[in-house]
């Protein structure tokens, strides 16, 4: 059995993306703020962590620094996981603004993650969300105390809780089962 504490990165700076009209990917290179900063050295002294073992991390900025942070405070070794990336809104990786990314988030809302009968959307679905986070946790059972600092829409669907995560916040995930080849 392997304990999972997902973290969701500390409160990122959005302003960077309008300030350089970033696209795509490039919207994912916003770091943390001061604030999203001090939120995760808070977050590091949680007890739960103490006895990790690992780091496992999404390769966005806002992630990363994240874990190197945690990596700082608790001595643990990151490892990079491109999988753990966050939902994709558009999986041609070419959206383009701010108001292109709320209409596919709202239209993922609107339903319920599952495209309709019939029909495909150019986000990522629920179902292909999970099996892609998940694939990535399996790599890991072999561990007992894991962290992964990611994402909240990723956790969320993972895990099933509320709509919003907290900026480093600490969600706990067990899974039972044999590790695959890392």
């Amino acid at each position: 059995m392997t304990q999972f504490y997902l973290i969701r990165h500390g409160e990122p700076d959005w302003e960077i993306n309008e300030l350089y009209q970033l696209k795509g990917h490039g919207r994912d290179l916003v770091p943390l703020t001061d604030t999203g900063a001090r939120q995760v050295y808070e977050a590091a002294k949680d007890e739960r962590l103490q006895a990790a073992e690992i780091i496992v991390s999404s390769p966005y900025t806002r992630a990363l620094q994240t874990a190197a942070i945690l990596s700082k405070e608790l001595g643990l070794d990151i490892r990079i996981e491109f999988d753990l990336r966050e939902w994709q809104p558009d999986l041609t990786f070419q959206y383009d603004s701010l108001k292109r990314l709320t209409e596919l988030g709202n239209d993922y809302d609107a339903n319920g993650g599952v495209y309709p009968p019939g029909e495909t959307r150019p986000w990522e679905s629920k179902e292909m969300l999970k099996n892609r986070v998940e694939k990535v946790i399996d790599q890991y059972l072999g561990f007992q105390k894991v962290i992964i600092t990611g994402h909240g829409m990723a956790f969320r669907t993972l895990i099933g809780e509320a709509p919003e995560t907290p900026h480093a916040s600490i969600s706990e995930y067990t899974k039972t089962g044999e590790s695959s080849e890392i």
